[in-house]
């Protein structure tokens, strides 16, 4: 699954699921008209966080605590 991440200015707009980053990006086109020149915008894939734990992720580091 994807999600499209548009912001403009202060805002942040959360759109999906889609089902593949070819859907996410045919809307973009239709959504973009509706917000500032100036928009940003990014597809992420969505993981599950327990695939990252199977997974042994590097990024899956224990926090970090504060030196005494």
């Amino acid at each position: 699954m994807y999600l499209l991440t548009i912001r403009d200015g202060l805002v942040t707009r959360h759109i999906g699921p889609y089902a593949s980053p070819k859907q996410a990006s045919d809307d973009l086109d239709h959504l973009l008209q509706r917000f500032g020149e100036r928009a940003r915008w990014q597809i992420h894939a969505l993981e599950s966080p327990s695939d990252l734990l199977k997974a042994g992720d590097p990024g899956n580091r224990p926090p970090l605590t504060a030196a005494a």
